[in-house]
């Protein structure tokens, strides 16, 4: 994990606050009146200060899944305000665009509580707690967990 955050760009300390409050602003001014607007809130800008712009390729197998590629940058999610305030609502928490996964075939987002999540065609999921423990999902090939519905069905 540790080599892995290093040859990202990773560093103890690191803090981009520019870099986030940038994207932060870009995200705001996203879309017209009339779209959903994007959610900002201090756990997303706080992980795109420490974490933005990194961006992991850690093949070959991994604990559970095969490794994918990702990026931590939510100019990655700035056509998804939509598809991030649905899923906000049915989780009843705002949502901001964290990355992407594989190119573009996962959405990478964040809550309010610092929780993020990824969303693709087969439905969505939870990578963790936190952004480092999410990090830690994808970098190791960890299975996430597949979110579910009130009645305890799988969602997808």
């Amino acid at each position: 994990m540790a080599a892995a955050l290093k040859q990202a760009g990773w560093h103890p300390g690191r803090w981009e606050i520019r870099q986030a409050e940038q994207w932060a602003d870009a995200l705001v001014a996203y879309g017209g009146p009339l779209d959903p607007q994007h959610s900002v809130f201090p756990a997303a800008i706080e992980a795109w200060a420490e974490f933005g712009g990194l961006a992991f390729d850690v093949p070959g197998p991994g604990d559970t899944l095969a490794r994918t590629p990702f990026l931590l940058d939510p100019r990655c999610g700035l056509h998804a305000p939509r598809t991030l305030a649905d899923l906000g609502r049915a989780l009843d928490v705002r949502l901001a665009p964290l990355g992407e996964e594989l190119y573009g075939q996962a959405l990478l987002a964040i809550d309010e509580r610092g929780r993020v999540y990824s969303l693709d065609h087969t439905g969505e999921w939870y990578l963790g707690p936190s952004v480092d423990r999410a990090i830690g999902t994808l970098v190791l090939g960890h299975a996430p967990h597949r979110l579910r519905t009130a009645d305890g069905r799988a969602d997808g």
